[in-house]
């Protein structure tokens, strides 16, 4: 079984909402070698790491929204990140009330 193709991102329907233990975050700061800044919904800024399953299917850019995972340890600094959100999924996170108003 094959991966599955991705060719355009408007036809990714599925909309992954944080779990428990996982944060909505804003990309400050890419950083380079899969590191990016990330200002989380807690008011915390963590160093985010791109996880190998996404490194090559997703770019990530400055003010995209993310799923961030915090660490076990250092949780108040790093995360792995599990999401990218496209630009009209972060509108229905707006609009559905996921997102902070000033955020």
């Amino acid at each position: 079984m094959g991966k599955r193709k991705v060719l355009n991102e408007s036809q990714l329907r599925e909309i992954k909402l944080p779990q428990e233990g996982e944060l909505l975050g804003r990309v400050v700061k890419l950083l380079g070698s899969d590191h990016i800044m990330v200002k989380c919904t807690d008011g915390k800024t963590r160093m985010g790491r791109i996880r190998g399953k996404l490194k090559r299917k997703i770019w990530i850019r400055d003010n995209d929204i993310v799923i961030l995972a915090p660490w076990d340890f250092k949780q108040d600094e790093r995360g792995d990140i599990i999401w990218r959100f496209t630009l009209s999924q972060m509108d229905w996170l707006k609009n559905n009330g996921h997102l902070p108003k000033d955020f």
